[in-house]
C-alpha cells in the first residue's frame, strides 16, 4: 500500500503501529500491568478503524483496475468499473476523517460533574433527571458509572454529584470522544411537581466534563498546597455509613478546587480517588489556560449555572430537546431521558469533524 503521497505514508505507520501493539497483546507480561494492557488495547481498538478503512480502500482501488482492465476487452465489466469508481471517492473520504488530528484525550475517560441552579428543588430534580439520563446511557454502551459523592435534596433531587464514566477496554471509542460537548448549561421548562397551580417554569443545572487523566496526568501536585478533611459519609450505603471517619474532602489551595469523595469505605481508598479526580481537574484546567484563546467559542464550557448562557433546552410541554450551538431539535425528549442521547450527540460529532475538516 506504499506510495509516494504523504498521507499514504502516515497510513502505513499507522498499519505498521497496529502491527506492533497487536504483537504486544499477545505478550502475556503485558498483561501484569492492567493500565498499561487497558491503554494498549483502547489504542488497538482505535487504530483498528483505520486498518479497516485502509484495506476497504486498497481492495477498491485493486478491483477497479482488475475491472478497467477486463473491460478493455469484455465491455460487461465496464459497469463494474463505474460502479467501484463512484464507490472509492465515498471510502477515501471516510480514510481521511480517521486520520485526522484527534483530540488527544479522545481515548480517556471522564469525569462529570452535575449542579444543581436556579430553580431551587425543581432544579434539583432536573440535575437527578440528567444523572440518570447520562447513566442509562453509559450503562447501554457497556460503559461503568462510578458516583465519587452526591449532595441530594429533600425530594430525592441532585444538588450536587461527581461521576466517573469508564468505557469498556475494547471500545475504540474513549468517553471523552463522546461526551465532551456536554459541558454547559442545561435548561429545562415543565410544570415542576413543586407547582400546585400548573405553570411552567424554567429552571438550569449545570454540567461539568473533564478528561480523567488520573494517575496520566504530568501534573505535580505540591503536598503542602493541599487541605484535607475527612469526615463520617452520608446517605444510603448500609453498615458502613456515619460509623467511621472514611470521607475525604481535598482542598487544592492555590486554585481553591474542591474534591471530595465518600464512595469507598476506606479512607485511603477515597483519598486515592478524590487525588484522581483533583489531578484530572487541574490538568483541564492547565490546558485549557494554556488554550485560552482557542477554547472561546463553541466548545468552551459554561462555568456559571445561569439560565441565559445555555447550551441546551429540555422542553416537556412541547417534548423537545434543542442543542443552541449546532441548531439541533428533535420530539423525543422522553426517550433521550431515557438514555437514548445518541441523536444528539451524533450530530454534535458530525459538526465537530465538519468544523476540523475545514
Amino acid at each position: 500500500m506504499t506510495t509516494g503521497t504523504a498521507g499514504e505514508r502516515s497510513v502505513d505507520a499507522l498499519l505498521m503501529e497496529h502491527a506492533e501493539i497487536e504483537e504486544q497483546l499477545a505478550d502475556p507480561a503485558i498483561h501484569a500491568d492492567p493500565g498499561r494492557a487497558r491503554k494498549l488495547g483502547r489504542r488497538y481498538a482505535e487504530l483498528g478503524q483505520v486498518v479497516a478503512a485502509a484495506r476497504a480502500l486498497a481492495a477498491a482501488r485493486d478491483d477497479l483496475a482488475a475491472a478497467r482492465e477486463l473491460a478493455a476487452e469484455d465491455s460487461a465489466f465496464a459497469a463494474e468499473a463505474d460502479e467501484l469508481a463512484a464507490r472509492i471517492p465515498a471510502l477515501e473520504t471516510k480514510l481521511a476523517e480517521l486520520m485526522r488530528p484527534r483530540d488527544p484525550h479522545d481515548g480517556d475517560d471522564l469525569v462529570m460533574e452535575v449542579k444543581s441552579g436556579e430553580g431551587g428543588e425543581e432544579s434539583a430534580l432536573f440535575a437527578g433527571d440528567l444523572v440518570r439520563m447520562y447513566t442509562r446511557y453509559a450503562e447501554a454502551r457497556g460503559w461503568k458509572v462510578e458516583v465519587l459523592d452526591a449532595v441530594t435534596s429533600d425530594l430525592g433531587g441532585v444538588k450536587d454529584t461527581t461521576l466517573i464514566i469508564r468505557s469498556r477496554d475494547d471500545d475504540p471509542e474513549g468517553v471523552w470522544a463522546t461526551l465532551k460537548f456536554e459541558g454547559g448549561v442545561h435548561r429545562v421548562q415543565r410544570v415542576p411537581v413543586t407547582e400546585s397551580q400548573g405553570r411552567i417554569h424554567t429552571s438550569a443545572a449545570g454540567v461539568l466534563v473533564y478528561p480523567d487523566t488520573g494517575d496520566d496526568s504530568p501534573l505535580e501536585i505540591d503536598e503542602n498546597d493541599l487541605r484535607v478533611d475527612v469526615f463520617r459519609a452520608s446517605g444510603h450505603g448500609g453498615q458502613g455509613v456515619n460509623t467511621t471517619d472514611s470521607a475525604v474532602r481535598i482542598t487544592h489551595l492555590p486554585t481553591g478546587t474542591v474534591v471530595t469523595c465518600q464512595k469507598e469505605r476506606s479512607q485511603i481508598q477515597n483519598r486515592a480517588r478524590a487525588m484522581e479526580v483533583l489531578k484530572s481537574r487541574l490538568q483541564a484546567l492547565a490546558e485549557a489556560e494554556a488554550a485560552a484563546t482557542a477554547a472561546e467559542g463553541r466548545k468552551a464550557q459554561v462555568r456559571t449555572v445561569d439560565r441565559s448562557e445555555r447550551i441546551r433546552t429540555y422542553n416537556f410541554p412541547e417534548n423537545r430537546i434543542s442543542d443552541h450551538r449546532i441548531g439541533y431539535k428533535a420530539y423525543n425528549l422522553s426517550t433521550v431521558l431515557d438514555g437514548e442521547l445518541s441523536g444528539v450527540l451524533e450530530a454534535l460529532a458530525a459538526a465537530d469533524r465538519a468544523e476540523a475538516m475545514q
